[in-house]
C-alpha cells in the first residue's frame, strides 16, 4: 500500500506525542502511518480499549489521544473521563473517533471532557490538522457539526435555564465572541463579523476560556448552551 507524502508543519520543537485507542488493529496501523510521516508528530502509544489506554497513560505521557467510542471492556466515553481525571492539569487533549457524524455517544464523550470529534473516514490532511488544532486548544468540530451537536443537546434537554451568574464574568464583547464561537465561526470569521483583527479575537477567546474555566472552545460552547446564551437554530 502506498501513501501520499503529506506536508509537515516543519516545527523544530519536540514532536507532539500521540496515543491511538481503537479496537481495530488496521485502523490503528493506518492512523499510525499517517501520523508518523510527520516530523512534528509521533505515535507513542497504541491501545485496543479504554482500560488498556488508561493503564498505559499512567506510564507514558501523551499530548493528544485519538479515542474510538465503541470498544470492549471500557468504551471511549468512560475512558475519556477517567484519563482526564487521572492526569489532572497535565491531561492530554482527546479527539473522539466515530463512524457516525453526531450521535449520543459523541455528545456524551464531549460532556466527559473530549475536545472534539473526527470521522474515521476523514482525509489524512484533516486528521493531521485536527491533532495540531486541538493541541492549540481550538475546536476540531466543523461549523455545521457544531450546530448539529447543539441540536442534539437541546433534544436531550430542550429548555435549559439561563444562568446569568455563569455569564457575568465575560464582558459584552467577550459574550459576542462566545456566541459566534458557538455558531461554529473560526477566529477569522469572528474577526470579520466584529471588524477586529484575528489577533484580537484570539485574545478575546483566551479570556472567555479562562473566565468560563473551559478547557477549550468546545467546552466553552457547551457552557454557552447550558447557560441559555445560545439556542440551536439562531
Amino acid at each position: 500500500m502506498t501513501h501520499p507524502q503529506l506536508p509537515s508543519s516543519g516545527s523544530a520543537q519536540a514532536p507532539l506525542r500521540i496515543a491511538l485507542v481503537d479496537d481495530q488493529p488496521l485502523v490503528r496501523t493506518g492512523f499510525s502511518m499517517v501520523i508518523d510521516s510527520q516530523e512534528d508528530l509521533s505515535v507513542v502509544l497504541q491501545a485496543s480499549d479504554g482500560r488498556e489506554a488508561l493503564e498505559a497513560l499512567r506510564a507514558t505521557r501523551a499530548d493528544v489521544v485519538l479515542m474510538d467510542v465503541r470498544m470492549p471492556r471500557m468504551d471511549g466515553i468512560e475512558a475519556t473521563r477517567a484519563i482526564l481525571e487521572q492526569a489532572g492539569e497535565r491531561a492530554p487533549r482527546v479527539i473522539v473517533l466515530t463512524t457516525f457524524d453526531v450521535d449520543d455517544y459523541v455528545v456524551a464523550a464531549i460532556r466527559a471532557g473530549a475536545s472534539g470529534f473526527l470521522l474515521k473516514d476523514a482525509q489524512p490532511e484533516e486528521l493531521l490538522s485536527a491533532i495540531r488544532t486541538v493541541h492549540r486548544g481550538d475546536a476540531v468540530i466543523a461549523p455545521s457539526a457544531t450546530r448539529r451537536l447543539l441540536a442534539q443537546m437541546v433534544a436531550r434537554d430542550p429548555a435549559p435555564a439561563r444562568d446569568d451568574a455563569v455569564l457575568s464574568a465575560p464582558t459584552e464583547r467577550e459574550r459576542e465572541v462566545l456566541v459566534l464561537m458557538a455558531k461554529g465561526c473560526s477566529n477569522q470569521e469572528i474577526g470579520a463579523q466584529l471588524f477586529v483583527a484575528e489577533a484580537t479575537v484570539k485574545t478575546h477567546v483566551g479570556r472567555v476560556l479562562a473566565k468560563l474555566s473551559a478547557r477549550d472552545r468546545v467546552q466553552a460552547v457547551i457552557v454557552a448552551f447550558e447557560a441559555g446564551l445560545v439556542q440551536p437554530g439562531q
